[in-house]
């Protein structure tokens, strides 16, 4: 846990140092917990360059407990180093839950090696910062709350991990349904999936449309093409369930599952009732429209990862007493696939320069001359200045008020482009958008250029 934690941490604020993050979302959560350590509860800048509440985004006002720390550690680092220590923490619910159903202390160990090593939980880490990650050691918590008949700490786990994303609370739904079926607890597992289920209803159909312009979730058109609102795709599901399925059966969709599935050494199927409560988080991924969300490169698997690893520990259970000569080699086969597997799809920089290695991501943490000169010239940038920055540069420049995305400039006395990185939302979205609005900001007097260097822009309003 202590190496994950520190070598996670270590490549993640490198990565931020690198311009490998984005104002979307390393920016906008600092920028969160910014405004909330100064008074402003969750206030961010959103796109259009209004001041709205983070959770007309995304319910996750877990992410405010962060306030105060950030008097003592005011950078960004501080939310990328909490989510690396955080997801490391989720090996203690692993190994106890090992443990206990391998009965070996070494079969607890192989299993938490497993979490540590799975690529879904390295990419989940080095995916920026997002509150739901934390989820992923709380339900982890909350399996093995639920698994030891200790329905008062579940509920506190389950609860904290409600608070991280609009849909978790369907992770812990399904995890009541688990109980009532795996422990015959019919009366407080039917309790438990009716409670997650109105937590999440009421984060998706009250709270982020209240707090969102206009109304409605900012990323309903990820699922226009199965009804869009939660009304409409169960009305989709009901009328027309071919198309569902259609949507969630493309050959990336299968590749996605493989990739959640293997890495585990296919154990989590033998375990099918825990596994399904992974379902939840799948199924949104997969019904969407938005590629990354089927990618386990992303932070989209937060909610999968518990349900699937706890899965593989029970699955390994199974096979140990169907099978009790491999009981031995089980948990250390489980440790060996998963390793293999991280070889093969995981970040680590490492495994660059291992055969058939992953390159995918394993050189975003070397700092660059361009970085260099990137970060000196947002060094001339006041902290209380009202800026527009491209995505990547946005990252660095979001511990204040008012941060706008190039080029909705509006009020911003500082701009700050980089021309050599199109990112979210700007040249890489709408290049020729991207490159008329700067050549109308180059062309107007009423800005001057204060730094230009390799492909660096700061300008100044006069």
């Amino acid at each position: 846990m202590g190496l994950f934690a520190a070598g996670m941490s270590a490549l993640s604020v490198l990565q931020h140092r690198a311009f490998e993050t984005g104002r979307f979302d390393v920016g906008n959560l600092t920028q969160a917990v910014w405004s909330t350590a100064h008074g402003r509860f969750l206030e961010v800048t959103d796109l259009q360059g209004r001041q709205i509440s983070r959770l007309g985004a995304h319910f996750d006002p877990i992410v405010a407990v962060l306030a105060p720390a950030w008097r003592l550690w005011p950078h960004p680092s501080l939310l990328l180093v909490t989510q690396a220590v955080a997801v490391a923490f989720g090996a203690v619910p692993v190994f106890l839950l090992a443990r206990k159903h391998l009965e070996s202390e070494w079969a607890g160990l192989a299993f938490a090696v497993v979490y540590l090593l799975y690529p879904p939980t390295q990419w989940l880490v080095l995916d920026d910062f997002h509150p739901v990650a934390l989820a992923t050691p709380l339900l982890l918590a909350a399996v093995w709350f639920l698994d030891e008949e200790r329905v008062v700490p579940f509920a506190a786990c389950a609860a904290l991990a409600s608070l991280t994303k609009e849909q978790v609370g369907l992770a812990v739904a399904a995890l009541g349904l688990w109980y009532a079926l795996a422990h015959g607890r019919r009366l407080a597992g039917a309790a438990i999936a009716l409670a997650g289920t109105v937590v999440a209803g009421v984060a998706v159909v009250v709270v982020v449309p209240h707090y969102a312009p206009g109304g409605g979730s900012p990323f309903a058109g990820r699922y226009a093409e199965i009804g869009g609102s939660p009304a409409g795709v169960v009305s989709t599901l009901v009328t027309d369930p071919l198309r569902v399925l259609g949507a969630a059966t493309s050959r990336h969709d299968l590749a996605y599952l493989a990739d959640l599935v293997l890495p585990l050494a296919g154990l989590a199927v033998l375990a099918p009732a825990l596994a399904l409560t992974a379902l939840p988080e799948i199924a949104l991924n997969v019904l969407s429209s938005t590629r990354t969300q089927t990618s386990i490169h992303f932070h989209y698997t937060a909610a999968a990862i518990p349900g699937l690893v706890a899965a593989s520990v029970l699955g390994a259970a199974r096979l140990r007493r169907r099978l009790p000569r491999l009981a031995p080699a089980v948990p250390a086969g489980a440790a060996a696939v998963t390793l293999l597997a991280g070889v093969v799809l995981g970040p680590l920089p490492l495994w660059r320069d291992v055969p058939f290695g992953s390159r995918l991501g394993t050189r975003d943490h070397v700092v660059t001359a361009h970085d260099r000169v990137a970060a000196e010239a947002l060094r001339r940038v006041p902290p209380d200045a009202v800026v527009s920055a491209t995505n990547t540069l946005g990252a660095h420049l979001s511990a204040r008020r008012r941060i706008y995305s190039f080029p909705v400039v509006r009020d911003a006395t500082w701009i700050a482009v980089d021309t050599t990185r199109p990112s979210y939302l700007d040249d890489a979205v709408a290049p020729a958008r991207f490159r008329l609005a700067l050549r109308q900001l180059l062309s107007d007097p009423g800005w001057r250029v204060v730094f230009s260097r390799d492909g660096v822009l700061l300008l100044r309003r006069r």
